[in-house]
């Protein structure tokens, strides 16, 4: 079928288009436009035409999401009085909430690979929305040998392609290198230079041989870094000194605002995103995710089980969980963010700090860790006060002039344009994946577009696309879900010597008991047809 987009302002930083145009579709593709009759037109005059919207990190699925429900059952839809008091969604409501909001393709950024079925299990009945999954490495005891006894770096990096095939994952990540694993012995503060003392391995070791690793196999999206001492007053140096350490490599930091923090003022705790975003800028092959915190309960999710035991004293309400596995385990604490406290107030000051700081857009994504900083519904808003600094000014009004007083918010004029806000949001996380048929509305590209009204009230532009369409097919008019249809997973899977095949069967027989299949992400399991896609390595 032809399909026609008629007549809207198409924002489009990859094909360098921003202006009146159309968008043709032929079947699920984006087409030049053709010589004959379209099948189906849509008028979008007055309305802004961009591609779907990409998620780079957001925790949706897994076990870990899941033990958040049942220890929060109150925060789930079904035991909700009223569906404005939601604070928690199922697997079907998260698809309809992101493909309301002009969202086609969402990256969990979480996974453990023992648990990566699960997950994967899970997102698969996530309608509408593609996705992806980051397996997590680092603290593994595998991996943790691989370095101890010095194997080469051939062997380390085949680890980590199984890992990945197995995985059926987009990337890798590292939460708290090391640091989950010294937690082990006890051990409750751990900076990148300090050592697991099972292992004698320091943290910058783990991360810089995974780095290295991610890029030799040619996996397009860089190591993705969950820092040490995340959440600690002065821990900017830390964030500071995992920059300096990426040297000539691609490296990427999630939600940089946890990181964000210096023990300036009477309270010891103020922001240091002015320095931060001073080394990012300078730093050309370092990309970073902010994780914008905003106001209101939340649950904060975390492999980074060290630093959420440190933080269970904080839970509001006051119930939370640890559990320890063999690799990250989890941490879960529900937390409530105030605005009358100062704290809380400078967290939400150096997020936006960081995104206004930071010069160059496509380094620079949209997230807020969710739920960690704030649901993903709270989009709208911070779309909103990074286009407008009255909005800014009328927020911050209403918070702690002291916590104001040790940030930098309340001298930065600079509003992002609807330009920004698609490089941030659609072209430069398609880049930062190596998804080349995506975030962009040039020919060959998934038929993945977000028409909305341009309304002067951001927050409703963005709050419910006038139109989405998921591979071609309408599946939202007017904020609406119309049709469901189910996404696919993306996935890499790097060359690899297949001697690790038969070490990694030995290895789970003699560790576990268990067949290494007990680790793989098997197509049969997954009733959806065609349920992967292939993202070609470099």
């Amino acid at each position: 079928m032809l399909t026609r987009i008629s007549g809207g302002h198409v924002i489009d930083p990859a094909n360098q288009r921003d202006g009146r145009g159309d968008v043709w579709i032929r079947d699920d593709r984006i087409i030049d436009s053709p010589n004959e009759e379209a099948d189906v037109t849509f008028d979008a005059a007055g309305k802004i035409v961009m591609a779907g919207a990409i998620d780079v990190h957001s925790h949706i699925a897994g076990w870990n999401v899941d033990t958040a429900r049942l220890l929060l059952p109150e925060y789930q839809s079904a035991a909700a009085p009223r569906p404005s008091e939601r604070k928690g969604w199922s697997a079907l409501e998260t698809g309809h909430l992101y493909a309301t909001m002009g969202f086609t393709t969402v990256v969990e950024p979480a996974v453990a690979p023992h648990y990566a079925l699960h997950a994967h299990l899970e997102l698969a009945d996530t309608p509408i929305i593609d996705k992806a999954t980051l397996a997590v490495l680092g603290n593994d005891d595998y991996l943790l040998r691989l370095l101890h006894d010095n194997e080469s770096e051939a062997a380390f990096e085949d680890y980590v392609a199984w890992i990945l095939e197995m995985s059926r994952s987009l990337g890798i990540k590292v939460v708290n290198a090391g640091g989950v694993a010294a937690f082990k012995d006890n051990v409750r503060a751990f900076s990148f230079d300090d050592v697991v003392p099972a292992f004698g391995l320091s943290s910058r070791r783990i991360v810089k041989a995974l780095q290295r690793a991610v890029s030799s196999l040619g996996v397009p999206h860089p190591l993705h870094v969950h820092c040490n001492n995340l959440g600690l007053a002065g821990n900017f140096e830390t964030a500071l000194t995992t920059i300096a350490a990426a040297e000539e490599l691609p490296l990427h930091l999630a939600h940089l605002q946890f990181y964000g923090y210096g023990k300036e003022g009477d309270r010891k705790f103020s922001s240091a995103a002015a320095q931060l975003a001073e080394a990012v800028n300078r730093t050309a092959n370092v990309t970073v995710d902010v994780g914008q915190v905003m106001f209101g309960p939340t649950v904060t999710i975390s492999l980074d089980v060290l630093r959420q035991f440190n933080a269970r004293t904080q839970a509001r309400p006051k119930k939370w969980l640890i559990l320890d596995g063999d690799t990250n385990g989890v941490g879960i604490v529900p937390y409530n963010y105030r605005r009358s406290d100062f704290y809380n107030a400078v967290q939400w000051a150096v997020g936006l700090e960081l995104f206004l700081l930071i010069n160059d857009p496509w380094r620079v994504f949209f997230t807020t860790d969710h739920p960690n900083g704030a649901p993903f519904t709270s989009y709208p808003e911070i779309f909103a006060l990074l286009m407008s600094r009255d909005l800014r000014a009328n927020w911050m009004s209403e918070l702690p002039a002291e916590a104001m007083a040790v940030t930098t918010l309340p001298s930065i004029t600079r509003e992002y344009s609807l330009h920004e806000i698609a490089v941030m949001t659609r072209a430069a996380p398609a880049k930062l994946l190596g998804l080349t048929d995506r975030g962009h509305l040039g020919p060959g590209a998934v038929a993945d577009i977000a028409v909305y009204d341009d309304l002067t009230d951001r927050v409703r532009m963005f709050r419910a696309a006038a139109l989405v369409f998921k591979d071609g097919d309408l599946v939202v008019r007017d904020g609406h879900v119309t049709r469901y249809r189910w996404g696919r997973a993306l996935a890499v899977a790097p060359a690899r010597d297949r001697a690790i095949d038969r070490r990694m069967k030995d290895y789970y027989a003699e560790r576990y008991g268990l067949s290494d299949e007990f680790v793989k992400v098997p197509v049969y399991a997954l009733s959806r047809p065609e349920p992967f896609v292939f993202v070609p390595c470099r």
